[in-house]
């Protein structure tokens, strides 16, 4: 039989991994910003495309490099700068789960062409949490259990933000209407409206 002790310690170590997997799912805190220039060092050999030159801001990083043409912002934030939040779901823009915002605005990173950032603002979910903790939208998603497998959520919570900051956070239906782009596997809707209609009037006052 197990002693008490270990088995104390097993649900210790267990709630740990849990909550430290919930953060990773939120926040996409895989590596660290700081670190975009050591990432960004190396351009790529295209065969058979053109290499160009973007500059841009990342969660307010300044940023340049060369990259394929061809490249999408999807590709160009896992692969280059290693924000891997954003997640490749289906690749064709229909599930949501790789939004970002590019100057404010929400886009589905999988079908924007990384050269567009040239100039721009990108925010990934490596960039949403301030300085003092989560942003409400992330604290929402928590108090709410609105995740499940948490591949999805990085993309539901940017979709979010926008929701309420493009002011389509009024009622339940209508939430449900501007987040209809982001589809989530697991069935966690319930929570996310409901961590929106939580967040919404503290994002809209900031």
């Amino acid at each position: 039989m197990p002693d008490p002790q270990d088995r104390q310690l097993f649900d210790l170590t267990r709630r740990q991994v849990l909550e430290a997997g919930t953060f990773v799912s939120l926040t996409g805190a895989i590596l660290p910003t700081a670190g975009l220039a050591q990432q960004a060092g190396t351009p790529p050999s295209p065969e058979n495309g053109v290499t160009v030159r973007v500059s841009f801001r990342v969660n307010g990083h300044p940023t340049a490099l060369d990259i394929d043409a061809r490249a999408s912002l999807l590709d160009l934030l896992r692969e280059r700068l290693g924000l891997v939040g954003a997640k490749k779901g289906c690749d064709h823009g229909q599930c949501g789960a790789c939004t970002v915002h590019m100057d404010g605005r929400r886009v589905a990173s999988c079908l924007t062409m990384a050269a567009k950032a040239d100039g721009r603002d990108v925010t990934t979910i490596e960039g949403v949490a301030g300085a003092n903790g989560l942003h409400p939208m992330q604290q929402a998603f928590i108090d709410h259990d609105a995740l499940q497998c948490g591949y999805c959520t990085p993309g539901q919570i940017m979709a979010a933000i926008a929701c309420v900051k493009e002011g389509h956070a009024s009622t339940p239906e209508q939430i449900k209407e501007y987040m209809s782009g982001n589809i989530c596997r697991c069935g966690a809707y319930v929570g996310i409206v409901a961590a929106i209609e939580q967040a919404a009037p503290q994002i809209e006052r900031s």
